[in-house]
């Protein structure tokens, strides 16, 4: 018996992904992944060659208010985002003529000056 043949259903107007990635894409993730992998690095640096040192109570009381403000930042942010997204503030700029304006540029043959 035979294996049974597998059938590929790709979407009109859809390339494989080597299609897509040329060589600018693949450069680009080679330096990502190079710079995730030298901040991974340098992380492991800091936790192994600082794990003598003390913090003093001060210092832990300025990580816990930084994360604080941060996520107040943050948050504040994302409810300014939802807020005009929902109120209307992020539609496009829209020229709205009153009644006089266009009766006046019908008058003149359509130049405003």
């Amino acid at each position: 018996m035979s294996d049974p043949q597998q059938e590929t259903v790709v979407a009109v107007g859809t390339t494989t992904a080597n299609a897509r990635l040329g060589v600018g894409s693949w450069t680009i993730i080679v330096i990502l992944v190079a710079l995730l992998g030298a901040s991974g690095f340098v992380a492991y640096l800091g936790w192994t060659l600082g794990s003598g040192a003390d913090v003093p109570t001060s210092g832990y009381v300025s990580m816990a208010l930084g994360v604080v403000a941060s996520l107040a930042v943050g948050v504040g942010l994302m409810g300014l985002v939802f807020y005009s997204s929902r109120r209307g503030y992020d539609e496009p700029a829209v020229f709205i003529t009153t009644q006089q304006d266009s009766e006046s540029s019908a008058e003149t043959g359509g130049d405003n000056k």
